[in-house]
């Protein structure tokens, strides 16, 4: 399914319960817009070709507070021209900015306004205190990884918040699949757009 979501979202039910980690890769709206590589090039692509995009308000709704625990971390994607609303989005979900978590070198280049775009970002922030026990304490920020299909974030970076929180429970929101240790919620569907009277 492919096309902007309309102004009214109905999210997927989040679990009934409470997790110390939160991983997160919205699904941000570039308002229909597209990536051209150059004059005649034609687009190669964006958002909106491979799935219905969210925008800032909505995605301010979802309860993520509702399965934050007391002690909480969120590390959140923020594809740079959605940095500020990333910002805004971890706010609003409940937490505080902490810092960068990871920077994802994609070893290939996407054309840009002002520079290629070749590096993506994965924010932290935190609710309470850092989750205990802690783990791996020697784990790099940046993640040297070839871009694959359309938004895939590597599987690194997952395993890398694994080694750093290896006994905390973790949720991953917006998620492709289904990785060991970790509830899934969103597989694909990323959101439900209202038709009519009801949601399907």
């Amino acid at each position: 399914m492919s096309g902007r979501a309309s102004a009214r979202v109905v999210f997927p039910e989040l679990p009934k319960r409470v997790f110390d980690i939160v991983y997160a890769d919205p699904p941000w709206d570039y308002k229909g817009q597209l990536q051209h590589a150059g004059p005649g090039s034609g687009d190669s692509g964006g958002a909106v070709r491979h799935y219905p995009t969210v925008t800032l308000d909505d995605l301010k709704t979802l309860p993520v507070a509702d399965i934050a625990a007391e002690n909480c971390l969120l590390f959140l994607w923020a594809t740079n021209p959605h940095l500020d609303q990333a910002i805004d989005l971890g706010k609003a979900w409940g937490f505080g900015w902490a810092t960068v978590a990871f920077v994802w070198d994609k070893q290939k280049t996407n054309p840009g306004f002002y520079t290629l775009s070749q590096c993506e970002l994965c924010l932290v922030f935190r609710r309470g205190r850092i989750p205990q026990p802690r783990g791996a304490r020697n784990i790099r920020q940046l993640v040297s990884a070839e871009r694959g299909p359309h938004s895939e974030k590597p599987a690194e970076v997952r395993q890398r918040i694994e080694a750093m929180f290896p006994a905390q429970s973790k949720i991953e929101l917006f998620s492709r699949d289904r990785a060991p240790g970790w509830t899934a919620w969103g597989l694909e569907a990323r959101c439900v757009p209202m038709t009519g009277g009801g949601s399907r």
